[in-house]
């Protein structure tokens, strides 16, 4: 158990006089921008999700494409939107700030999604629907670079759309007020529930209309939406507050990398000089992080080596030289999350398979209701989300409520036991999932069919695990980042998700490729590419999945776990540092001052 508080190493010193400039009335930002920015967001998210969750059925029906080339596609697509991301976050903070960046962001995802529309609606775009797989016509060059360009904007719309959209909404609140902060979080419900809506009427109407209907009409329906949320937020511009960028935290961390490299063969002793600025030449929201001993060779980016690095200011006259130990400590907070970040890879490469090979199986089974009505494929990723929606119930509502009459005081599972426990719903998930396949194959071989008599509802644990495996493994990961960055560094959690995300989506695809090609050779039937999984081995790949998901476990529990938020040591010595140059201000002679040196027992 835990408290519901706990301390992280990288502690931010106290903010002075922080509501000193607090405005006292504001022109602009507020609910009334708000209102603009959750509709925008919320018919953007039922325009992205309808693609999203039924893009595997469509390129497999429509474009003819084998299960091994699919699942490549839609991760290496998942992979390069969450890098995208990254890229535009730092676009976002670097250079065009919040509005702007969701702007472009929104005209690239409608230009993408456009050309899906057009792909389903002209039938030229595409080859001709098969009937007799696996002797089907493929895709031209051509046809699938139209494919690849609609996915590209959507990619690029991605990353400008998935970093600025609750940011740009956090923009609006002065958070420096109690008033502002109440706001803030009533904000925050409101999106996830808005959010939540659009989710549900995406993975259920849009979806049912796209599979049962016509892709066309299916692809019609986001673009309008899509089309709908550019148009309310232009509306609403003269409502916003827009801030300007800032600057990127990653910048600073690449200007570390590179003195410290330079810096290398310098050698620390007690003489040793540090630039450190004073908190008024701080980048980041005026935030000063605690002084820990971890990483202690990244402080060599901080050392003076020379008096001539420094300018007649006190300034650095070249940053890729001299960093200051704030720019140092931010870089350490980066690495100390890290081993953590491994260990969300592997329970994100299992979330990745329900959405690809899972949704194969789906097709390849009765999935009949009555005698009129088949459950379209994507609406299996419903039982995920309802999974997911039920323990957070539970264990919000339910398990944190009877432990607090018990305990006199708010408790929590602890968070390496959360991921855990999420390590091993991964396996689970995988081995039952295994277990399944091999039980569907085998009854879709004795009825010689294409299509398993087995009922999809045989699928539901696995992706019911795959929802819990999320619950627990992932919320728990996106917490630790969140809550071991001080606040000034808050984009570089969100980002350092997305690049997990992407590594998954990346290091699956390479599974699956390296399968395929050792499986295949000497002319064997792969276990992965063939277009009817009856001829695959896809229980196999699963149990190595599950395998992968082992060593996992093993990892986390013998050295990733020892880098969750420990309490730092509550020993905080008062070091007079005579090696550390602060910045001065007009020209006035350097000044000793004192710093608090909080010692990482990391």
């Amino acid at each position: 158990m835990e408290n519901a508080t706990t301390n992280s190493p990288c502690e931010e010193e106290p903010k002075q006089d922080e509501l000193a400039s607090a405005p006292q009335a504001q022109e602009a930002g507020g609910w009334r921008s708000v209102y603009y920015i959750i509709g925008n967001e919320s018919f953007e998210k039922l325009a992205s999700m309808s693609l999203i969750s039924n893009l595997t059925i469509y390129l497999l029906t429509r474009y003819n494409l084998s299960a091994i080339f699919v699942v490549n596609v839609v991760q290496i697509w998942n992979g390069s939107s969450n890098v995208a991301s990254i890229i535009g976050a730092f676009i976002s903070d670097t250079y065009l700030g919040r509005f702007r960046t969701l702007l472009f962001g929104s005209i690239a995802s409608l230009l993408g999604i456009l050309t899906m529309t057009l792909t389903a609606g002209i039938h030229q775009l595409r080859p001709a629907n098969c009937t007799d797989r696996p002797h089907c016509q493929w895709p031209q060059p051509w046809q699938l670079g139209i494919l690849f360009f609609a996915l590209a904007m959507l990619s690029v719309g991605a990353g400008g759309i998935r970093p600025c959209n609750i940011a740009f909404g956090v923009d609006q609140f002065n958070t420096q007020t109690e008033k502002g902060r109440a706001q803030l979080e009533s904000f925050f419900n409101w999106w996830y529930f808005t959010f939540t809506i659009a989710l549900l009427i995406a993975l259920t109407g849009v979806v049912y209309v796209q599979t049962n209907v016509s892709w066309a009409l299916g692809f019609t329906i986001p673009t309008l939406c899509l089309a709908f949320s550019i148009a309310i937020f232009l509306i609403g511009q003269h409502t916003y507050i827009r801030k300007k960028p800032q600057g990127s935290v990653f910048s600073d961390m690449a200007k570390v990398i590179t003195a410290v490299c330079r810096k290398c063969k310098l050698k620390t002793s007690d003489r040793t000089r540090y630039y450190d600025p004073g908190p008024s030449e701080l980048d980041h929201n005026n935030v000063r992080l605690v002084r820990t001993d971890r990483f202690k060779f990244l402080e060599k980016a901080a050392i003076i080596s020379d008096p001539s690095e420094l300018n007649e200011q006190f300034k650095p006259k070249n940053v890729w030289r001299l960093c200051s130990l704030q720019q140092v400590e931010e870089l350490k907070c980066l690495l100390g999350i890290l081993p953590v970040w491994v260990t969300g890879i592997c329970c994100f490469i299992v979330m990745d398979q329900q959405n690809t090979f899972g949704v194969l199986q789906v097709i390849q089974t009765n999935r009949s209701i009555g005698k009129h009505f088949k459950v379209p494929p994507g609406w299996m990723n419903l039982v995920s989300m309802v999974a997911l929606s039920i323990w957070i119930f539970i264990y919000e509502c339910i398990y944190i409520r009877v432990t607090k009459k018990i305990n006199k005081k708010a408790t929590r599972l602890s968070m390496s036991l959360r991921i855990r426990i999420g390590i091993l719903l991964s396996i689970l998930c995988m081995l039952v999932a295994a277990i399944v396949e091999q039980k569907r194959r085998d009854s879709a071989l004795r009825a010689k069919s294409f299509a398993s008599p087995m009922s999809f509802a045989v699928l539901l644990p696995q992706f019911a695990l795959s929802g819990l495996n999320e619950a627990f493994a992932a919320v728990s990961i996106m917490e630790f980042f969140t809550t071991e960055m001080p606040e000034s560094m808050r984009t570089v959690a969100g980002a350092v998700f997305f690049l997990s995300l992407s590594v998954a989506n990346y290091l699956g695809s390479l599974i699956v490729n390296i399968i395929h090609k050792a499986t295949s050779h000497g002319g064997r039937n792969s276990w992965l590419g063939g277009h009817d999984l009856n001829d695959n081995k896809l229980d196999y790949y699963y149990y190595l999945i599950a395998a992968l998901g082992v060593l996992n476990f093993v990892y986390f529990n013998f050295f990733a776990s020892h880098f969750l938020g420990k309490k730092p040591s509550n020993d905080t010595k008062k070091v007079k540092p005579k090696n550390s140059i602060p910045n001065q201000q007009n020209g006035e002679p350097p000044q000793e001052k004192v710093f608090d040196i909080t010692i990482d027992p990391r």
